[in-house]
């Protein structure tokens, strides 16, 4: 005989039988789950492996040559494709001497060049003929960066984007890849870099760099007013493409790890090596300028003798007086403006250049003629307070103490009462 169920005991059947229907309900939609899930994953799987890996970028860096235009070295940046190994070197050094104006354009400081890209084998042709030293450096990028920077240069290299102003200082070949390091690093590199110098100019390292050349040392140290004597820093002296590759040894990429993974050399340097930096004294240049001076002086007896050294010193001065004028009246060569030796340079001296002339030929010189010389003195003198007080500083005392004595002791020789009396 089966028992009677309670009451309690038919709730509880009830319940149960309540849960296994809900369970039923609930399996086969976890059963899906189960089954589609690894089929999502697998997907995703696929799509990563589908995206190609980023390019390897470099930064190579030739050293200086033996011809004038290539004293201060050269940089290019390469991308390497990873899937055909490639590399392309995109490069921001080229000029086209046959554009219509070009050497007007030189001349003004609106010369153009271009970013042109070709392959880095390609590019080293000339370095490697020429013996000059090249080395890359490979940087330490995100994906992400390597590819910004790669799909960035590939765009300014196109026909209609490659020119570019150039400009000796703040536009060239080493400041082009440095601005675009910077821009793959979201301005990392100059966060890093400008607020750190180690006191370097534009003219230190301008002259250091063209020493080889006296012609060109001598062209730079004259011709660049105060705007090449502002302490730099490490930011801007990245002008320098040596300087910009010392620099990149000593920051970091986005993650915190050093930027430079690994430097390659690539050709020897088998030519004079980079200058080295040395300590500019301007002592001996007072020792020449007095010298002079008094050789002079010892030779007031004889004014023709002194004449015949007064005429080329005189035209010397005017022509490159008048040089520096016109580099700060009538260009944009901003590092030429406002120079102090246009003071010691001085137009004037066309002036007393006739009065040699004068004197050349046994004739007294015109009237005038002293009071101009003292001018032209007083002008040295003006250049000398203005570099002591330091009123725009820039680094011109070495020709201030030798030209300046050199001008006082023609003043006094060509004095018109100090003159023979056999000098008509």
């Amino acid at each position: 005989m089966n028992p009677v169920p309670t009451p309690r005991a038919a709730a509880r059947a009830l319940c149960f039988a309540w849960w296994l229907c809900l369970l039923g309900l609930l399996m086969p939609g976890i059963a899906a789950a189960q089954t589609s899930a690894p089929a999502t994953i697998e997907v995703q799987n696929v799509g990563a492996a589908a995206e190609p890996p980023p390019p390897r970028i470099g930064v190579a860096t030739m050293q200086p040559g033996e011809v004038f235009f290539e004293r201060f070295g050269h940089d290019a940046i390469i991308v390497v494709d990873p899937t055909t190994g490639a590399a392309t070197s995109y490069n921001f050094g080229f000029f086209d001497p046959s554009e219509p104006d070009f050497v007007g354009r030189f001349v003004k400081g609106r010369m153009m060049y271009y970013l042109v890209a070709l392959p880095f084998e390609q590019d080293l042709v000339s370095y490697r003929e020429s013996g000059r030293g090249v080395s890359v450096q490979w940087l330490d990028l995100t994906p992400a960066q390597a590819r910004k920077l790669a799909d960035a240069l590939a765009e300014r290299s196109r026909p209609e984007n490659a020119r570019y102003h150039y400009d000796y200082f703040t536009a060239n070949c080493a400041t082009m890849v440095r601005d675009y390091l910077d821009l793959a690093l979201d301005g990392g590199l100059q966060r890093q870099l400008a607020g750190r110098s180690r006191g370097n100019t534009y003219r230190s390292e301008a002259v250091r760099l063209a020493s080889p050349a006296s012609w060109m040392w001598l062209g730079f140290d004259l011709g660049l007013g105060p705007y090449a004597d502002k302490p730099l820093s490490r930011w801007q002296e990245a002008f320098v493409p040596m300087r910009l590759a010392e620099s990149l040894e000593q920051v970091h990429n986005s993650e915190g790890r050093p930027l430079v993974l690994a430097r390659e050399a690539l050709l020897p340097h088998r030519i004079a090596p980079e200058p080295p930096e040395h300590a500019r004294h301007w002592w001996p240049w007072l020792l020449g300028g007095v010298a002079l001076a008094g050789l002079l002086l010892a030779g007031a007896r004889r004014p023709r003798l002194v004449a015949a050294f007064a005429l080329p010193f005189w035209l010397l001065c005017t022509l490159l007086g008048g040089l520096l004028v016109f580099l700060w009246g009538f260009t944009a060569h901003e590092s030429a403006w406002s120079n102090h030796n246009l003071l010691l340079l001085n137009p004037l001296c066309l002036w007393l250049a006739f009065g040699a002339i004068a004197v050349l030929f046994g004739r007294r010189p015109p009237r005038g003629f002293g009071i101009v010389a003292w001018i032209v003195v007083a002008c040295g003198v003006l250049a000398l307070v203005i570099d002591w007080l330091a009123f725009q500083p820039q680094y011109s005392l070495q020709w201030i103490v030798l030209l300046l004595p050199v001008h006082a002791a023609l003043a006094w020789v060509f004095t018109r009462d100090r003159l023979p009396r056999n000098v008509r």
